[in-house]
């Protein structure tokens, strides 16, 4: 009986953790991140309506797990290609592919329906764009060309508008800036990571930068250059009067070490140095979103 017990326990985990590898669960996780900065940021009154943010939050997490669903369900024979998605369910074989793109639709729709009807249109009509912008735009040009990390960082930046929109009703000068150093960040993130496993991406028939600059040349420079204008944009909510001086002690230095980062891999174009800008990426985002709602006026 307890063996059992224990057995049926067990495969219940299993199923846990490969449903959060599904949807992409750390994905989700940044994704409510940044659309709670984009709430919060676009909230001016004092009492904070926690019923319109809760349902922000669960519409966007849905559309965001249910389109995750739907690119892996689109990606499924190449993920079994690569050795760090071979083992995601699909390719993996434990789920089955009509499941997953059933569930994905059901997710992407429902998350879609409760901001349209509990929230307001505009953030709805932003879910809608993040959706279609990942599934239909991002995911086919992985494979013709390596423009699809600029078109895919439109997609990883469009939830601050949600929460902002949610907040105010309207996209407002905090939701540009949030845009922006979005789509910024995201580039010497994922040019960072796909060098690191470039070899894969090519196997696997992805279309990467990487993929014609193997010495690592182009990428690290793009790298660079993109870190630069983050760091340029990161300070501009002080003279756009949304945050006090004080951001700039904290936003400064942030971006100052991730353009160190992104030199480092400029001159030394190695795996250790591409995983350091690319961990450093990761660390960088959620200080520099702290320090916007701690120094917000």
């Amino acid at each position: 009986m307890l063996q059992s017990s224990l057995i049926g326990l067990a495969k219940w985990r299993e199923l846990a953790y490969d449903f959060s590898l599904l949807v992409k669960t750390r994905l989700c996780l940044l994704v409510l991140l940044t659309t709670l900065v984009g709430f919060l940021m676009g909230r001016h009154d004092v009492a904070l309506p926690y019923r319109t943010l809760l349902i922000t939050l669960v519409g966007t997490a849905l559309s965001a797990g249910g389109v995750a669903a739907l690119n892996q369900w689109w990606e499924r024979e190449w993920d079994a290609c690569m050795e760090r998605t071979r083992n995601r369910p699909l390719p993996g074989g434990r789920f089955h592919p009509s499941g997953v793109l059933a569930g994905g639709i059901l997710f992407s729709l429902a998350g879609i329906v409760i901001l349209l009807l509990l929230v307001n249109r505009l953030s709805a009509a932003f879910a809608v764009f993040t959706v279609a912008s990942y599934l239909l735009l991002y995911t086919p040009l992985k494979r013709t060309t390596s423009l699809n990390t600029l078109v895919g960082a439109v997609s990883g930046a469009l939830p601050p508008l949600i929460g902002c929109t949610a907040a105010q009703g309207r996209v407002g000068i905090e939701g540009c800036f949030l845009f922006a150093i979005l789509w910024l960040w995201q580039v010497p993130h994922f040019l960072a990571l796909a060098w690191t496993y470039r070899n894969q991406y090519t196997r696997a028939g992805f279309v990467m930068l990487s993929k014609k600059d193997s010495s690592g040349v182009a990428t690290s420079f793009q790298a660079l250059v993109y870190a630069i204008l983050l760091l340029v944009v990161s300070l501009l909510p002080v003279a756009a009067g949304l945050n006090t001086i004080f951001y700039l002690l904290l936003a400064l230095p942030l971006g100052s070490w991730l353009v160190f980062q992104a030199s480092r891999f400029t001159q030394k174009r190695s795996h250790a140095n591409a995983r350091a800008l690319f961990l450093s990426s990761i660390l960088y985002l959620p200080l520099l979103l702290g320090a916007l709602l701690a120094t917000k006026r």
